[in-house]
């Protein structure tokens, strides 16, 4: 199982509406028959890629996959069929499938009279797929709000200046997390101040060859000429203001992760209707003492209304005059309210 979580994990596989998802069959003594690995939508499932590569020797083999057989026609067919077609004997998996389309395939293989067995490193096979499981069991995707600030909260000077509050070590950073996502979200503010072109790219600033969709909320009208209406990547306008609407409609067209890194209207938009799941905070070691503000109003008159943080994690990216601090944090639910469940 280990092993296949690593070829699930294995990197430059496109984000999107499905799960990263590995596979391993091994044979009467436990050797290696073949494995195989999901690399994106439209491409075979992980059980499929490895019965193809074992041909013959499937038969009475163990399937080891990092999720739940799928149970379902989609752009391929159910992984549930080619097994039993290949005559598989055992199936063991990580993670139930949340996805009630797809599940069943549990129930479906030991209908047929295969052993099955699940629940093994499922807590590693969740945290692979965190965005993804979280979607399909909150019905929208999981936002991640990142943010860079100076020490005293500001993320542009007074004069709009804001170049360069985040080092180039938190740069690169940044476009590994947008890399880890499938939807970049901006409001409409942000692309007419600063007219980000929002792709991800690497060390030498050349786009990879995979993008995560563009979107831009709010209703004001774009210049036809910003970088974000360009051909390097898909865009979509959303054109809402209600947080819970922008991510129905991004629900829909099968996107799991959103990265946002709007300004401080649409963070405090997204944090005041409580859908702001993650936030990754670059902070810099400088005092602006004035500026603009890396939240807007969230309505907190008092301590005890102020929107509490839990920290995952403190990481020092860079050193010298290249420094920040990278908080990954995620928001606590006020008093008196359950507690959100995040992979």
């Amino acid at each position: 199982m280990q092993r296949a979580l690593r070829l699930a994990a294995t990197p430059g596989v496109p984000l999107g509406p499905n799960p990263r998802v590995g596979c391993v069959l091994l044979d009467g003594s436990g050797a290696v028959v073949a494995e195989g690995l999901h690399r994106g939508a439209g491409t075979p499932h992980a059980e499929v890629a490895a019965l193809r590569e074992a041909g013959e020797a499937a038969a009475g083999a163990t399937a080891v996959v990092t999720l739940e057989p799928c149970n379902h026609t989609g752009r391929t067919g159910p992984c549930v069929d080619a097994l039993l077609a290949a005559g598989v004997r055992r199936v063991v998996f990580a993670q139930p499938d949340p996805n009630p389309v797809a599940a069943g395939g549990e129930r479906r293989l030991r209908e047929a009279g295969v052993e099955v067995a699940f629940g093994l490193l499922e807590r590693e096979a969740r945290r692979l797929n965190r965005a993804w499981t979280f979607a399909l069991e909150h019905h929208r995707p999981f936002v991640t709000w990142k943010l860079a600030t100076t020490l005293d909260g500001r993320s542009a000077a007074a004069d709009g200046t804001s170049r360069w509050i985040s080092s180039r070590p938190a740069r690169l950073d940044t476009h590994r997390l947008r890399g880890e996502c499938d939807v970049m979200m901006v409001g409409t503010g942000t692309v007419e101040v600063d007219d980000p072109r929002l792709t991800v790219r690497d060390e030498v600033d050349a786009p990879l060859p995979h993008q995560p969709l563009r979107a831009v909320v709010g209703m004001r009208e774009l210049a036809p000429d910003r970088q974000v209406l360009g051909d390097d990547a898909e865009t979509v306008l959303l054109r809402t203001r209600d947080p819970h609407e922008a991510l129905r409609a991004l629900h829909e067209r099968g996107r799991r992760h959103v990265f946002l890194e709007g300004g401080p209207t649409l963070a405090a938009a997204f944090l005041g209707a409580g859908v702001v799941d993650e936030v990754v905070a670059y902070v810099a070691p400088q005092l602006l003492g004035a500026g603009l503000a890396a939240v807007g109003d969230l309505g907190v008159t008092t301590m005890a209304d102020a929107v509490r943080l839990h920290v995952d994690d403190v990481t020092v990216l860079g050193s010298g005059a290249e420094t920040n601090v990278r908080l990954t944090m995620r928001p606590l639910p006020a008093p008196g309210t359950p507690a959100k469940e995040t992979p």
